[in-house]
């Protein structure tokens, strides 16, 4: 794939403040792996593009940073103890058939979809639930390009109803991803929304931060095409929103 090729017009001014907002932020990062391979040795094995992002979460506020990084890595060790979710892990979420991974944004950006018809919330908890989603995250996050940061993704709510409603579920994937893969999210669009999702999303919406929600983009449906191809070319969007790419399960990349 193509990327285009951007071409900004700055001033010797803005060049210097922009390389003055680079070295402080390097200087930053410096700050913070000293603090976090202090209270945790394992950080030596973490790059400082990885550390940047939690600081970029923080809007470089050191201390906050460095907290939310430690408890990421707590969470890690808890919850992917083998660093990687097997799909036998996942088997009844894979199954629904309901995460495609496929094409990329103009601006490098790999692409994640989600029919969220498709969903059945399990009587057994979210534990499996949660491995898929952090299965989901680890997929998408592979395929970004070298110098890229984030993803972006949609979700495709047509033909949702209350037998796909899953509010815990919901907001436990949103904070996976807020909390623990940060600044990964370029764009989330919720497309073909009923308005009884508007009810769940009143419930969701506290739990997540003010960085997160401005990322994410309800889309009318007569604005639908518009706002993919502003984001997507043609060759890169999914058969089902006009372009030319076959729906691809995410256990198939």
């Amino acid at each position: 794939m193509e990327l285009k090729n951007e071409k900004l017009s700055v001033t010797r001014e803005e060049e210097q403040r922009c390389g003055g907002d680079i070295l402080i932020e390097k200087s930053k990062v410096e700050i913070m792996r000293t603090i976090v391979e202090r209270e945790d040795p394992s950080s030596k094995d973490v790059d400082d593009h990885t550390l940047r992002r939690f600081l970029r979460a923080q809007d470089l506020d050191v201390d906050k940073a460095s907290d939310m990084f430690l408890k990421y890595l707590n969470w890690k060790r808890t919850f992917i103890p083998n660093g990687y979710i097997a799909e036998r892990e996942i088997r009844n979420e894979l199954a629904q058939n309901k995460l495609f991974i496929q094409g990329y944004s103009k601006k490098g950006q790999p692409i994640i979809v989600l029919l969220g018809n498709k969903h059945k919330p399990s009587k057994s908890g979210l534990d499996e639930f949660k491995r898929c989603v952090v299965y989901a995250f680890d997929k998408i996050c592979a395929r970004i390009p070298s110098g890229k940061d984030n993803f972006i993704a949609i979700a495709d709510l047509e033909g949702w109803g209350y037998k796909n409603s899953d509010v815990r579920g919901y907001i436990a994937a949103l904070l996976i991803l807020q909390d623990c893969y940060p600044e990964r999210l370029g764009k989330l669009f919720f497309i073909h929304v009923p308005y009884m999702f508007m009810t769940a999303w009143k419930m969701i919406c506290p739990f997540l931060d003010s960085r997160t929600t401005k990322k994410i983009c309800f889309v009318e449906n007569k604005k639908l095409r518009a706002t993919l191809h502003s984001e997507i070319d043609e060759d890169q969007l999914p058969e089902i929103y006009g372009g030319k790419l076959p729906l691809v399960p995410v256990q198939d990349i």
